[in-house]
């Protein structure tokens, strides 16, 4: 990854889902994952015609507030418009499988004032995580870019 994309990188971790439940929708599964240095647990809706996932496997996780490779904010258009056109740029989407926009509508510490805990929803499909608080601390806006590889 480029370090001019670093700028727009709220958080970036490595998972390794450890349940798997989809038992209330017929497309979407909540799954639980734990980051491989087992200091953020993160549980997620994820559409698993679009991106099928299993126990055991790792994921490579993303946070970010703009698809621009060098970091450089969108706001002049939506985020369904980013790289769309035949002649646009390629994004950080291009590198990922699975991406989703989203607002962070919760941000809590914990109980024991040594952790936080993030909620996103992403038209529907909901994230928390939770972790260290200098860890998720940058995740303190309103609009991210989910995004996802295996």
């Amino acid at each position: 990854m480029s370090g001019s994309s670093s700028d727009a990188t709220l958080f970036e971790e490595a998972f390794v889902v450890n349940d798997y439940d989809q038992s209330k929708y017929d497309r979407v599964a909540r799954i639980q994952a734990r980051s491989t240095d087992e200091q953020t647990a993160m549980t997620l809706d994820i559409n698993i015609e679009l991106f099928p996932c299993a126990v055991g496997e790792s994921l490579h996780l993303m946070l970010a507030t703009t698809l621009a490779l060098d970091g450089s904010q969108d706001d002049d258009k939506g985020w369904r418009d980013v790289g769309k056109a035949g002649d646009a740029p390629n994004t950080l989407a291009d590198l990922y499988d699975y991406v989703c926009y989203g607002k962070i509508y919760k941000f809590e510490e914990t109980f024991d004032g040594r952790n936080i805990n993030a909620y996103i929803s992403f038209g529907g499909l909901l994230m928390s995580l939770e972790g260290p608080i200098k860890k998720l601390t940058p995740l303190r806006v309103d609009n991210v870019y989910l995004l996802i590889k295996k």
